[in-house]
């Protein structure tokens, strides 16, 4: 017995070695819920009413964005979780909690805070991103996909990508294609320019994708079924990696040639070479769920979780 117990004590100590530790932390307001990269700036939405901009030369915070507060049931003031954040040249765009279960978007330029999508349009949105200056997208909790004008405040076109329930999306690089998953596990690639379907991907993921993630031809999962799946959109071929436990989250480096993914109950991320699915290495010290793997290249990357610390690592 007491053989067994030293070999636990050995193995965990050796397992837990070879998990490397963050190279720093960042500690935003609140719990972390989006995060995104913009000209050497970290731009962080919380739960908190709040968008925390950090500046990546000196890892500090240098400016915090304030949301209004919304009433609750009761008729409290309540903190606005904010789902989701973009930058695109000097404008950010925020999506916050509204009141009545709807959503309300923003834009931030010159230090003024603009409502261009109010809580009266009773709008279930589910994450906004930029396409290009006069240009959103945004997704609702239908699955709805819709590309809004906001010059001319009016729908360039809807479609619904799905009738399940919408779970994420990421836009490619140059912003022409939009990829969304959903609880059916499958994926469907929109025309950004006209709202067709181009593609869906599916037989890989078995249920809800929490996550998804496309650079350089690559996409690459999160699923509840356990299943990490990398498409090859080039070789028009897949393979997927399984976990002990539900992948929430996963993430490309800019070439697509690495990816991470949440693998265990213990919020560790494990990154791999998506060329030959060779693992390079297990990285913790995250408190919470995973919400976030970010690379800002092939050697730097984020993760954040429901939690304040935003976890940075250096592969060399």
């Amino acid at each position: 017995m007491n053989k067994i117990i030293l070999f636990l004590i050995i193995t965990t100590s050796l397992f837990s070695s070879n998990i490397k530790k963050p190279d720093l932390q960042l500690k935003a307001d609140a719990a972390v819920i989006d995060i995104v990269y913009n000209d050497n700036k970290l731009y962080v939405s919380t739960i908190a009413s709040v968008v925390n901009i950090f500046d990546l030369k000196t890892y500090k915070k240098i400016k915090t964005i304030k949301l209004p507060k919304i009433k609750d049931f009761m008729g409290d003031n309540v903190n606005a979780k904010v789902y989701s954040v973009d930058v695109l040249n000097s404008r950010i765009l925020i999506l916050s909690q509204a009141e009545h279960g709807y959503r309300s978007v923003f834009l931030y330029e010159n230090n003024q805070l603009t409502q261009i999508i109010s809580a009266e349009k009773k709008l279930s949105i589910a994450k906004a991103k930029f396409i290009d200056s006069n240009t959103i997208a945004m997704a609702l909790l239908s699955n709805d996909i819709i590309s809004y004008n906001i010059k001319e405040k009016k729908q360039n076109w809807s479609i619904q990508a799905s009738q399940s329930k919408f779970s994420n999306f990421v836009l490619n690089e140059k912003k022409t294609e939009v990829v969304i998953c959903d609880e059916s596990g499958d994926l469907h690639i929109v025309d950004i320019n006209d709202g067709k379907i181009l593609k869906t991907l599916s037989g890989q993921n078995l249920d809800n994708v929490f996550q998804v993630d496309y650079k350089n031809g690559i996409i690459a999962t999160a699923g509840q079924d356990r299943r990490a799946v990398i498409y090859n959109m080039k070789f028009n071929s897949a393979y997927y990696k399984t976990a002990d436990f539900l992948i929430y989250s996963v993430g490309l480096s800019p070439s697509g040639k690495i990816a991470g993914y949440a693998s265990d109950e213990n919020n560790n991320v494990t990154l791999f070479k998506t060329a030959t699915k060779s693992e390079i290495g297990v990285f913790g010290g995250n408190a919470m769920t995973i919400t976030n793997i970010l690379f800002l290249n092939e050697n730097e990357f984020f993760i954040s979780s429901d939690d304040k610390i935003i976890n940075f690592y250096r592969l060399n």
